[in-house]
């Protein structure tokens, strides 16, 4: 899953050690004391039972030690959440977009991926939200992990200090699609990344997993061609294949033309798949639902241009 593992120090791992530090101290204790008074007070050693009068002392000292405890991992706890919220004055910024079941980063220089790409030891702040419902964007190499909101912006950072391929991906159950939320951090040298970021798209698509999807470049014409491209980016490959496999949702290959029973307010009708019905489709998904398939498709509405939509279409024609 994960190739290589950055080693960067982690308020995470330091909060983390520390908790696990004082637990380990605190198991010893515990469990010395019991030895001691299993074998001190054993009724061969101490037949008769005494009550025990109220120590002071020892109640301060069982009160005091735990209260200092909780305030000292607190006090770590809270310096790790400052340091991951406080970004660096140069950091990267990349705007993070969660939907069902795909994410899209976009950059500042208009660049939108489906893959987080990254030049290695350049601090990247991540802007992050959701255009449906609540998702949870989690970097297990980087020990990050933050909610991504409808309607709000959160946002966090980190250091990637090592080339490489790491795991993303969500850890909010957000619809059927969930567990193939999953995208990757791509840690790229800095003069791959500006090759990347100026132009260039070898980096910049990540294929969904299961079958294999139809690659943008294998497609001919501009148009549809920009449409592998999108339904890549858009995550429609989380619910649609290109190989003639049903998934979550119909597949696109040979679809373009075929006659579909959907249902329209709870009744059966014919249809036949056409430019003027994926439109609908991408758009006002509730009005008809393809038989057989459940009622989850998104609406694209202001997710989508005009000339997008125009793109997805012709791709789909193209995979007869």
């Amino acid at each position: 899953m994960v190739t290589g593992w950055p080693h960067m120090s982690n308020p995470a791992d330091d909060i983390f050690f520390f908790i696990l530090g004082i637990s380990v101290v605190l198991l010893a204790l515990n469990t010395g004391v019991m030895l001691y008074f299993v074998f001190r007070y054993s009724r061969k050693r101490h037949p008769q039972a005494e009550e025990v009068k109220e120590n002071v002392p020892l109640e301060i000292i069982w009160t005091v030690i735990p209260t200092i405890l909780v305030l000292a991992i607190f006090f770590v706890g809270w310096k790790g959440f400052q340091y991951m919220r406080t970004a660096p004055p140069d950091a990267m910024v990349v705007k993070v977009v969660a939907r069902q079941w795909s994410w899209t980063f976009d950059y500042a220089n208009g660049k939108e991926s489906n893959v987080l790409n990254v030049p290695v030891r350049k601090p990247i702040k991540l802007l992050i939200t959701s255009a449906d419902v609540l998702h949870s964007l989690y970097i297990p190499a980087y020990r990050i992990k933050e909610d991504a909101v409808p309607g709000r912006e959160t946002h966090l950072w980190f250091l990637p200090d090592e080339l490489g391929s790491y795991d993303l991906f969500c850890t909010e159950y957000c619809g059927l699609g969930h567990s193939s939320m999953i995208t990757k951090v791509e840690v790229m040298t800095e003069q791959n990344f500006d090759a990347w970021y100026k132009g260039g798209e070898e980096a910049g698509t990540a294929k969904t997993p299961g079958p294999p999807q139809a690659a943008a470049k294998e497609v001919e014409g501009k148009p549809a061609h920009e449409g592998a491209q999108l339904i890549q980016v858009k995550g429609c490959v989380a619910c649609h294949t290109t190989d003639g496999t049903p998934k979550i949702g119909p597949t696109f290959k040979g679809v373009f033309g075929k006659k579909e029973t959907v249902i329209r307010d709870g009744k059966e009708r014919q249809i036949t798949v056409d430019e003027a019905f994926i439109k609908q489709t991408l758009l006002h998904p509730e009005i008809d639902r393809v038989k057989g398939f459940p009622p989850i498709m998104p609406s694209q509405q202001g997710q989508l241009t005009g000339n997008e939509i125009d793109a997805i279409i012709e791709y789909i024609k193209s995979l007869q």
